[in-house]
């Protein structure tokens, strides 16, 4: 196999230094562009346009404009819009419950007036979202929060339709800046809405932008990473805004990060390595619900799996599920895989990494690529070799190397639905329904962005009776879970949803019922 060499240096170009927020910076926002192996499978598996002849140049130094001569945008090649509408077409059949919400609601228009700037990852999925949004009242700028993951030819049917879309594969860092710039700073546009994935986008309005918060309505975030620094801004009394927590509500952490990862994993290292999973020794480093759905998968191909795990309650059920609870310092010499799921920093050290057997492949199903310490790789005696897009060789002196996918960074209708419900609550709610805090998403919302998924299915749920819904205290149309039910951590704020302050909300829910 061809393969390219490397240099061990890297270069960055990080963003300037804060100003006027400089403390806030070194507090939570320390980080660099991502990308994971979650999101690897989606950008591998759709065969994409392309055409080297636009390959050596980049697209912040062409001009392009669409069919509606609007020049607003600016993605790999523009031409690639029809294939790219055909990639939004298959992914909407896909994602019932967001467009069940686009033809419930898009007559109420519940997000007219909105300016929503977005970070996201761009794939056909997103755009769904982006779309329903648009139909739902919104004017849209967006961004992508993965320097990796955008699909070019998806950009350029979001930009032929009118969205001011700024991203494609392979930025730079200096390349992701500026476009998150070009969505934030425009002449005669404010945005009052923010939907953020890993924080990028939040820290940018904080760090250059900060009087645009006097506008802003909220901010919905998807990630761990981005939550948890929203949490941390939250604690130390720097919140400018209310903010919805989408990433610990039921419906993410249950379909998403349990049943979306344990299908993505497998194909994600089939594509990039080709490699047989029975009888491979595994360990996979965290046992929250992305942990779960890793676990699950490759026991089921026949995979001998150990978990590493620092919470007693998460480690108790990895040793229900028949795992074998370790520190990662005891398997590291033996294992063929190590996996990284905890959304912390570190968790792959370099003394893991010189202890690796030859050929151990190493990969992130986190959002930050802090869990795997790539930066200790970076140095003169180690050579690096691409082998194959986002799979690189580490060499060593002695000639051991492992195989390291996607440099260690960072896949769905039932997020992009609760995304879209919680913009809607934000930006309705009544002023003083939410302070500068971090909420999670009602109750009711989480069990709505369910049902929307049942007919899929031709589900049919129970109706509780009159008699059966007063001895267990619960309205016949829910909620069915109490506020504090929730698949991981601590109970957090909870979003109200009081009946007299619905508004545009009102209109959503009511043709809600479960069938």
């Amino acid at each position: 196999m061809k393969t390219e060499k490397t240099s061990a240096k890297h270069g960055s170009n990080l963003p300037p230094s804060s100003t006027s927020l400089g403390s806030l910076h070194g507090l939570v926002f320390q980080r660099k562009p991502f990308f994971s192996l979650r999101v690897f499978y989606s950008v591998i598996s759709a065969a994409s346009y392309t055409d080297s002849s636009d390959d050596e140049t980049s697209p912040r130094d062409k001009q392009q404009k669409n069919s509606k001569g609007s020049s607003d945008f600016c993605v790999k090649n523009i031409k690639q819009a029809e294939f790219g509408r055909r990639e939004i077409e298959i992914a909407e059949q896909e994602m019932p419950a967001l467009m069940a919400l686009r033809k419930r609601a898009q007559g109420e228009k519940p997000l007219a007036g909105a300016k929503i700037v977005g970070c996201t990852h761009i794939t056909a999925q997103t755009a769904v979202l982006m779309e329903t949004l648009g139909a739902l009242g919104a004017q849209c700028r967006w961004a992508a929060c993965n320097i990796y993951s955008t699909l070019n030819e998806v950009a350029a049917a979001l930009a032929e339709s009118g969205f001011p879309v700024f991203a494609w594969k392979g930025e730079s860092e200096d390349d992701f800046w500026w476009c998150i710039d070009r969505c934030v700073n425009v002449e005669g546009w404010q945005p009052n809405m923010i939907l953020d994935d890993g924080g990028d986008l939040t820290h940018w309005i904080y760090k250059k932008y900060p009087n645009m918060f006097k506008k802003i309505k909220g901010i919905v975030e998807e990630s761990v990473t981005g939550v948890h620094r929203l949490y941390q801004l939250s604690k130390a009394g720097k919140l400018c805004v209310p903010a919805m927590n989408v990433n610990d509500s039921v419906t993410k952490q249950k379909f998403d990060n349990l049943y979306c990862c344990r299908e993505s994993i497998l194909d994600g290292l089939k594509r990039t390595t080709d490699m047989m999973f029975g009888g491979k020794q595994v360990v996979v480093c965290g046992y929250g619900e992305v942990g779960k759905g890793c676990c699950a998968a490759l026991k089921a191909m026949g995979s001998i799996v150990y978990v590493t795990e620092i919470d007693p309650i998460c480690a108790l059920q990895a040793c229900m599920d028949g795992f074998r609870l370790v520190k990662l310092n005891e398997v590291i010499r033996q294992v063929d895989i190590v996996i990284t799921c905890t959304g912390n920093k570190n968790v792959v050290t370099r003394e893991h990494l010189d202890r690796m057997k030859n050929s151990c492949i190493v990969c992130n199903m986190g959002h930050s690529n802090t869990e795997i310490d790539v930066a200790s790789l970076r140095t003169p005696e180690l050579t690096w070799e691409r082998v194959r897009s986002q799979v690189d060789h580490v060499i060593w002196p002695d000639g051991k190397r492992i195989v390291l996918l996607a440099e260690g960074r960072f896949v769905l209708s039932i997020t992009a639905t609760t995304q879209a419900l919680a913009l809607i609550e934000l930006y309705n709610a009544p002023e003083g329904r939410y302070k500068q805090d971090v909420y999670l998403l009602p109750k009711k919302m989480d069990e709505y962005v369910a049902s929307l998924h049942l007919p899929t299915f031709d589900a049919h749920l129970t109706e509780l009776t009159d008699e059966q819904a007063k001895y267990l205290g619960l309205n016949k149309n829910g909620p069915f879970k109490p506020n504090y039910y929730r698949c991981l951590g601590p109970p957090r704020k909870q979003g109200g949803l009081g009946r007299k302050e619905l508004s545009a909300l009102e209109l959503v829910f009511a043709s809600f019922t479960f069938t």
